[in-house]
């Protein structure tokens, strides 16, 4: 009977258009992967070569896989001494959500922060978000216009782990080393853990 009830449930959500992922799908692999180095940190580097991230590239730039459920986890984003940056990587019932949290130094929320979109095309190895609603309508009220095209997506290997954002005429990429983990930075904004 279980079985018959997720054969319609599956059958429905293929006719109003949308794609459920089952349990153990693409999405819970790739999240799987992630969450494998809990407690870790990685050191990366921009591979990409917009002039503009220039500064950003010369920075030390850590990723530290923290706070892993079985639906989520979180991965602040060190920038030399700015822990402002945490990635947050959610189950949804047909894929997977990224979130950007951008805090101050005293835990409050910035201005500009939660945008990111669900996800478009997932494998266990990489996954594209493009810019949800809910972001578009920040960017434009924060002046951030260029962003309401966004497409942020990551990539997870044995070897590495890799962020990108992309639109027209901007490519971002920064790429971490899994294979060599190093001295977790301190947590963000004081959290605990």
């Amino acid at each position: 009977m279980r079985l018959i009830v997720m054969m319609l449930l599956v059958a429905l959500a293929a006719c109003a258009g949308e794609k459920v992922e089952t349990a153990d799908g693409p999405a819970d692999r790739f999240l799987q992967r992630i969450a494998s180095h809990c407690g870790n940190a990685y050191q990366g580097e921009v591979v990409s070569s917009d002039a503009v991230d220039a500064d950003f590239a010369q920075e030390k730039l850590v990723m530290q896989v923290r706070d892993c459920s079985d639906n989520a986890v979180r991965i602040p984003f060190h920038v030399g001494e700015d822990h402002s940056r945490t990635w947050v990587v959610s189950r949804t019932e047909t894929g997977l959500r990224l979130k950007h949290d951008h805090r101050h130094a005293d835990g409050s929320e910035d201005a500009v922060t939660q945008y990111g979109g669900d996800s478009a095309d997932v494998s266990e190895t990489r996954v594209e978000f493009p810019v949800d609603p809910f972001s578009i309508e920040l960017f434009r009220r924060e002046g951030l216009s260029a962003s309401v095209t966004n497409v942020w997506a990551m990539e997870i290997s044995d070897e590495t782990f890799a962020y990108e954002m992309s639109r027209e005429n901007r490519f971002f990429r920064v790429e971490f080393d899994l294979t060599a983990p190093v001295p977790a930075p301190p947590p963000p904004w004081g959290a605990e853990g």
